[in-house]
């Protein structure tokens, strides 16, 4: 099965199931999303790529106009619950297109770890573009070499997962026109299992910052 279909698939068959998973889990993902709106005036435009439930998409739609996307019909459904106010659009973030400065920041957590490798410097590319000057960007990603995994995973569904490891992470958010405000590597537990992840605050460069570059 094409990797992306079957990450569609398998969050429509645990939408519920993964929200009550997360709503437990050792993410740092409120902090930080508290971290970017200290960064942001009041009604900034956002946009989140892969907002699962919608639990983090309430939260920022309660000080930003947000538009979320979702590969997960099932997803998008239970964010509708959640976050109402936000505009939901449900399919490949691949497909996504914005005009240029269209954003004050891009959100995505535990979300471009499911795109193929060979997307994902393409997509931090695109973000940057649809960022205005000294937009955010708030992601993670893995620690790992990675070509593509396909696993068993929450509740027995079939998921895929990429990456790359910490350094050639780092490298591909600088090639992409951001620079560094901050990051760390979290140990996570998922089910009694250590799992790395590369947690990333950037900041899109000015047009001198990337000329000098």
């Amino acid at each position: 099965m094409d990797p992306k279909a079957l990450v569609q698939e398998g969050y429509d068959n645990i939408a519920p199931r993964y929200l009550e998973w997360t709503s437990g889990s050792s993410s740092p993902r409120m902090p930080y999303l508290q971290k970017l709106l200290k960064c942001l005036p009041a009604r900034s435009k956002v946009l989140e790529l892969g907002c699962g439930a919608g639990k983090q998409t309430r939260v920022l739609s309660e000080h930003c106009e947000v538009t979320a996307n979702d590969v997960s019909a099932a997803q998008i459904q239970l964010a509708r619950q959640h976050a109402p106010d936000a505009v939901l659009i449900q399919g490949d973030m691949m497909e996504l297109t914005f005009p240029p400065d269209t954003f004050h920041a891009v959100v995505a957590l535990y979300s471009i770890i499911h795109l193929p490798r060979s997307e994902q410097a393409l997509l931090l590319k695109r973000t940057a573009e649809w960022l205005e000057e000294g937009g955010y960007l708030l992601m993670n990603l893995g620690t790992r070499d990675d070509p593509g995994t396909v696993a068993s995973w929450l509740d027995g569904c079939r998921m895929y997962w990429s990456g790359f490891d910490a350094a050639t992470n780092r490298e591909m958010v600088r090639l992409a026109g951001f620079e560094l405000v901050e990051e760390e590597i979290t140990q996570e537990v998922e089910d009694g299992v250590v799992v790395p992840f590369l947690w990333m605050l950037a900041k899109k460069k000015g047009r001198r910052e990337k000329r000098a570059g």
